[in-house]
């Protein structure tokens, strides 16, 4: 089945229709055959702090296949910069012509969220650390909650993650197009937030297949495990880090999937 783009239509921003019913009879033994949800966000920069979204996407997967698409502009409200553009193709006139309002967008990237962690869908991507520690902190700035206080509460099943666990002997990058060309997925357009996430979910998929102790793994399970494995690697960069006489990892780089700002964690310890 191809994936369904959804149009301009305003009533549309309603998240992914929670009534819905998949499938019939009892649901498929592994997470892999069942409802994922790819998620990427384009933003302003690389400081998942300060940074805001230029644009957002959710890939509904289904059986295997990408099913249906949400795929919004956002205006962050201030100038994109040009490094940000080049990499993504977003410019400032393009988010003021074309971008629904910062507020409105956290709230649909909130509700889509928490709506498919309340039905144990887990979201998917590369590297949600900072897509998701971004919407935490937009759901802050408008709401005063953050998804865990709304009621987000995963899972998350981060290719990234999981790759550096599965193969953390493979030498290169692993950006999403080096895990696409190491899984043999097809990526169109990537920094494009549809393709980003589309891509993502077929990079899972294929680790899936490679990986059977993935595969045969539940969900709760992966979560909390790869909040581990994130923290384990942390540990091992900044050290690696640290014997070259390089800038020590902050301490926020440790925390998966959402991290708190810098001076937050300061203030709490």
């Amino acid at each position: 089945m191809s994936a369904r783009s959804w149009g301009s239509d305003p009533a549309q921003l309603s998240h992914f229709d929670s009534g819905r019913h998949w499938a019939i009879g009892p649901p498929p033994a592994r997470w892999s055959e069942q409802e994922l949800l790819c998620f990427d966000l384009e933003t302003t920069g690389v400081d998942r702090f300060s940074d805001l979204p230029v644009s957002m996407a959710f890939v509904r997967f289904r059986d295997g296949l990408p099913v249906e698409r949400i795929v919004r502009i956002v205006d962050p409200g201030r100038s994109v910069p040009i490094e940000a553009t080049e990499v993504h193709g977003i410019s400032t006139v393009r988010v003021r012509r074309e971008g629904i309002v910062l507020a409105a967008a956290a709230e649909l990237l909130v509700g889509i969220l928490v709506a498919a962690s309340r039905r144990g869908i887990p979201v998917v991507g590369v590297k949600l650390d900072y897509d998701l520690t971004i919407v935490d902190l937009l759901s802050r700035a408008f709401d005063g909650r953050g998804l865990v206080e709304r009621g987000w509460t995963g899972p998350v099943l981060d290719a990234l993650v999981l790759d550096r666990q599965l193969d953390p002997g493979r030498e290169g990058r692993r950006t999403l197009v080096d895990l696409c060309e190491c899984y043999g997925v097809t990526i169109d357009r990537a920094h494009s937030a549809d393709c980003d996430a589309e891509a993502a979910g077929g990079v899972l998929l294929q680790m899936a297949r490679r990986y059977p102790e993935l595969a045969d793994s539940t969900l709760p399970a992966l979560h909390l495990a790869q909040e581990g494995f994130h923290r384990a690697w942390a540990a091992s960069y900044d050290e690696w880090r640290r014997a070259r006489g390089l800038e020590p990892l902050d301490p926020s780089e440790g925390s998966w999937p959402v991290a708190a700002p810098p001076a937050a964690e300061e203030g709490a310890a």
